[in-house]
Formats: structure tokens, C-alpha cells, sequence
């Protein structure tokens, strides 16, 4: 296995730097893994794909407004921190922008807290110490992060969030909950397709590609996971009438796939929250997912590697050239896929 043989070409064309509106009206590039059929459709065609008693796994988790801008104390050097994970009450792991932002240098949030540069972390990231909780002052001095490949401003924040997130927690969105609007979300229910949610809150990990040769060398990112009593159930019925679970996103796969691996041997799913650190590759087996709605992903990352477990990596691949060729667009605010 070599990382090269995920590795795809992609003109910067294509990489979606706005949202489509309304939500749901994003192209749907829909992938029959038995037959590696696929079809074109459109984001709002996803009842047709779905049939009464599959169920629909989403992450309720929603980005936090977690870039800060700062001036250095004194001087008033410019400084940016952006959250990553709280570590304790008063210190946050983050990744830091501006010159000489080294352990001991003082800075004043803009609109927030004084903060300390604790300890060097390695590169750009580094344990910050706030003088007072910055949750508290997120909403007045956050900005929501956008991924990397994304330069457009983007007007409404809350297009970076799915119109289901509710618990506060990820420093990128899990984007292939995009695409769903309410009133899509209440068709799927109306035609008998059940919901359920999970928690993931996503690291800016996510962006990062796999450099080692060798996949099965790389040390994944760990990010904290739930699944509640109610969403284990909620799969555990929906495999015993015979429906589908259709995992939306990466994320809500690496968490089912997580708890799965924890559930007693009498079990197929029980409840679980903590770290995962799972790193699907091809060749895993599936307990699960048995569908994955997911958006179009970077080259040389785990989440293209991912989703070649879940179909084969020549049929994602060829998939995703015929994707270039009807002018899907990439990434976070691009259009969506179904695995069937």
C-alpha cells in the first residue's frame, strides 16, 4: 500500500471557494459499489435513494467561532491564535500566527482575555494560557475558521455549520451535513427514513495529507467522540428490520466504527464516548455503515482513504475523474457523493 495510489490531480477550478443556495440544491454524484454504476442527480433527489426503515446517522457538532486575533503585550505586535482542544479550564492547545509568538510572550485578545504562550508545541502550535475562560468571549471575539483552499470571505457564518449542529465543539464543520436543509430533512422523514445523531467535533487534522509512503505508518488524529444510548438503539433497530445505516460524513463513520469496536462480542453497537483514533484503510471491515453520504476529498488524505475502504480506491478514483469531467466541485462547499 502506498500513499501515491491516492493521489489524484485537481485544477484549483475546482475547489469550491462559496456555498451553493439553497443548500440542498448541490449536485449528487451517487456510487452503486456492487456495480459501480453511477448516477447524477441532485442533493435534493436523496429520498430517492433511500427507502423506509434506513436510517440516517448525523454529527450534531457545530464549529466553534475559534480564530482569535491579538496584539503582543507590550508592543502591539499583531498575533492570531486559532483553538484546537481545551486542555484545562484556562489552556487551549492552538495553532499560532505572528512572529516571535514563543513561551513567556504575553497578548491581548482582541475583544477577549490576556493570554501567555505556555509551551511550544512544535511548529506553529502551542499551549496558550487565557487569564480567563475564553468560551466565554468566543461570541463577541470568535471568527469561524474556514478551511485552508477556501480565500472567499464568506458572508454568513452559519453557512460553515449544518442546520443541525448543536453542540459546540469542532474546529472545522463535518461537511457533507451541508447539503440537508429542514425541509429535506422533513421529506426524508415523511417517506419513512428514521434520524438519529452523533457527536464528532472535527480537528483541523482533517486538512493534513498523509506524508509517509507508507499509509499504515501514519499516526492518525485523535478527536473526541460520542455516541448516546438513543443513537446506538436507533442503529441497532434499524439493522434488525432490515434497513440501511447511512452514515453523513466521514466523521459519523470513524464514530460508529469506533464504538462498534468497543461493544461487547453480543453486540453490534452500544454506546460510547472518548478518543478515537481509528484509521480506516482499505481492507477494513465494515461492522456498521452500510451507506456514506460524504463530500469530494483532498488527495493523499485519510478521509480519500477512507472512503476507498468503502468502495474500492480504482472505482473512487474513477469516480472522481468522471466528477471532474461533469464539473462537480470539490471540498467543503462542494458537492456530495452516496455510496450505496
Amino acid at each position: 500500500m502506498k500513499t501515491s495510489d491516492y493521489d489524484y490531480d485537481l485544477p484549483p477550478e475546482f475547489i469550491a471557494q462559496t456555498p451553493v443556495e439553497p443548500r440542498d440544491s448541490s449536485r449528487l454524484q451517487v456510487l452503486h459499489r456492487q456495480s459501480g454504476e453511477i448516477e447524477h442527480a441532485h442533493f435534493y433527489d436523496l429520498p430517492r435513494y433511500l427507502k423506509p426503515g434506513d436510517l440516517l446517522v448525523l454529527n450534531e457538532t457545530r464549529v466553534l467561532p475559534a480564530r482569535l486575533y491579538a496584539r503582543k503585550i507590550p508592543g502591539g505586535g499583531r498575533a492570531e491564535i486559532l483553538l484546537l482542544r481545551r486542555q484545562s479550564a484556562l489552556t487551549w492547545e492552538a495553532l499560532v500566527g505572528g512572529k516571535g509568538l514563543n513561551p513567556g510572550v504575553k497578548v491581548q485578545v482582541e475583544s477577549g482575555p490576556a493570554a501567555e504562550i505556555i509551551t511550544n508545541l512544535g511548529s506553529s502550535r502551542r499551549l496558550v494560557q487565557f487569564d480567563r475562560p475564553v468560551e466565554d468571549y468566543l461570541a463577541a471575539a470568535g471568527h469561524v475558521p474556514l478551511p485552508p483552499y477556501i480565500h472567499a470571505a464568506l458572508e454568513d457564518p452559519e453557512r460553515y455549520q449544518t442546520v443541525y449542529a448543536r453542540q459546540p465543539g469542532s474546529a472545522a464543520a463535518p461537511t457533507a451535513g451541508l447539503h440537508f436543509t429542514p425541509r429535506l430533512l422533513a421529506e426524508l422523514q415523511d417517506a419513512g427514513i428514521e434520524l438519529t445523531s452523533l457527536i464528532l467535533h472535527v480537528g483541523l487534522d482533517t486538512f493534513v495529507p498523509v506524508t509517509e509512503a507508507d499509509p499504515r505508518t501514519h499516526k492518525i488524529h485523535t478527536e473526541w467522540c460520542r455516541v448516546p444510548p438513543e443513537a446506538a438503539q436507533a442503529v441497532r433497530d434499524a439493522h434488525r428490520r432490515g434497513g440501511r445505516v447511512v452514515a453523513v460524513g466521514t466523521t459519523s463513520v470513524r464514530t460508529l466504527e469506533s464504538a462498534a469496536r468497543r461493544a461487547a462480542p453480543d453486540e453490534s453497537l452500544a454506546a460510547y464516548e472518548g478518543p478515537t483514533d481509528l484509521f480506516i484503510l482499505p481492507g477494513y471491515r465494515f461492522q456498521v455503515v452500510d451507506a456514506l453520504v460524504t463530500n469530494f476529498h483532498l488527495p493523499r488524505s485519510t478521509l480519500i482513504m477512507l472512503v476507498s475502504a468503502f468502495a474500492r480506491r480504482e472505482m473512487i478514483l474513477r469516480a472522481y475523474e468522471i466528477a471532474k469531467q461533469e464539473g462537480y466541485r470539490f471540498y467543503s462547499f462542494g458537492d456530495a457523493m452516496l455510496i450505496l
